[in-house]
């Protein structure tokens, strides 16, 4: 829909995602990110928190399912979504507005944090779709490399051989 609020939002997660079905049978992970600008403050020099931004977010589908089983309370988190503002009447019946992100890209800030990504496959691709078996030879299947730290306690010259065959490099791309 055209005229949608696109937002990205940086923050910290301030609990641990929690997984919902609709009756349909639809998950959904509902969470919610506390941003907090921070700025040089050069008389005293020292940083100092801004207004905190609190902000509930809803993960559907396949995302929803990914957001629960990867992210947890205090992770530091890059969101991007769509702005969307819900009336609703509270206990006491008086008319209360809040705006609420539906996310559609969720991940890991790597600022001062590593991750390891694992594709999924199955049921649980993207959007309910059915999304290939990844090929038992294809090089950008990472699930089926080595990690860099496993790699580097090889010896160079196994390591040499096998990215480096006998026949040498040859006159074709290596792709």
């Amino acid at each position: 829909m055209s005229g949608e609020t696109v937002i990205t939002v940086v923050g910290n997660l301030v609990d641990d995602p929690e997984l919902r079905y609709t009756p349909a049978g639809a998950p959904v992970a509902a969470f919610r990110i506390a941003s907090t600008p921070r700025t040089f403050d050069r008389q005293a020099n020292e940083w100092k928190d801004g207004e905190s931004l609190f902000l509930t977010c809803s993960a559907w589908r396949s995302l929803g399912e990914n957001v629960a089983a990867s992210l947890a309370r205090g992770m530091r988190v890059v969101v991007q979504g769509r702005l969307k503002q819900r009336s609703y009447e509270d206990r006491e019946g008086v008319k209360r507005t809040v705006v609420e992100l539906d996310v559609e890209e969720v991940g890991p800030s790597l600022l001062r944090a590593t991750a390891t990504v694992t594709k999924t496959t199955g049921q649980n691709a993207s959007n309910g779709q059915q999304q290939r078996q990844q090929p038992a030879d294809d090089p950008w299947n990472t699930a089926q490399q080595q990690r860099p730290a496993q790699r580097a306690q090889q010896p160079q010259q196994q390591y040499a051989q096998q990215q480096y065959p006998a026949q040498g490099y040859g006159d074709e791309p290596p792709y």
